[in-house]
């Protein structure tokens, strides 16, 4: 009954092929799957049990469905880490690795996952990290797959045009200083610089 309800709630959010295997972790791993509004500082976060509670991984609504598996699956690792370790082992180190390595197998295919999602994933796997969001490629090629955004990463606008920051806060782009991009506050003059996979929308005056 419980397989079935979280199939149920899960097509709506992972890639079809995946639900049944999402389904079956939910139960033997024992954990509540939150799904939150939009948060910018994170993608997902997995908390250990508490107070005799159940695991808990949250995932934020509005990641497309592959984003949405990798970003699970990684929080899903954390689970089976802690499981193993507890708190005695650093939170993305070796043993974490091992376990999003051997939990992400059973869907790195093409019939999951789009040939070129597959392969950006693929290359990330060779050595994954904190969060997804730091491979510059897989992100690029998840990010084909949002629907209907406004949003552009910030490298793709020309030098010297305005954008919008967080819907309300308008730059205009300066030269890439290293690694970041030198950007200035329209209503301050104030300098700030940006990642170039910073999001944003194109400003038109």
């Amino acid at each position: 009954m419980q397989f079935k309800k979280n199939s149920e709630i899960l097509y709506k959010y992972l890639p079809e092929l995946s639900v049944p295997q999402i389904s079956k972790w939910i139960i033997d791993f024992d954990f509540k799957l939150k799904i939150k509004k939009e948060r910018s500082t994170r993608l997902g976060d997995y908390s250990s049990p508490r107070n005799k509670l159940n695991h808990v991984i949250t995932i934020n609504y509005n990641l497309n469905k592959y984003a949405f598996l990798i970003t699970l699956v990684h929080e899903i690792a954390h689970l089976v880490t802690f499981n193993e370790f507890k708190n005695s082992v650093t939170p993305h180190g070796l043993e974490w690795k091992n376990n999003f390595k051997k939990l992400i197998t059973p869907f790195l295919n093409t019939d999951v996952f789009p040939i070129e999602v597959f392969s950006a994933l693929r290359k990330y796997m060779q050595n994954p990290s904190a969060s997804s969001c730091t491979d510059i490629q897989l992100l690029k090629t998840l990010k084909l797959h949002d629907k209907d955004s406004d949003f552009v990463f910030l490298e793709y606008l020309p030098i010297n045009v305005h954008f919008l920051y967080k819907g309300s806060r308008v730059f205009v782009k300066g030269e890439k200083i290293r690694k970041r991009y030198k950007c200035i506050e329209i209503s301050t003059g104030l300098t700030y610089l940006f990642n170039p996979l910073s999001e944003v929308e194109l400003f038109e005056n």
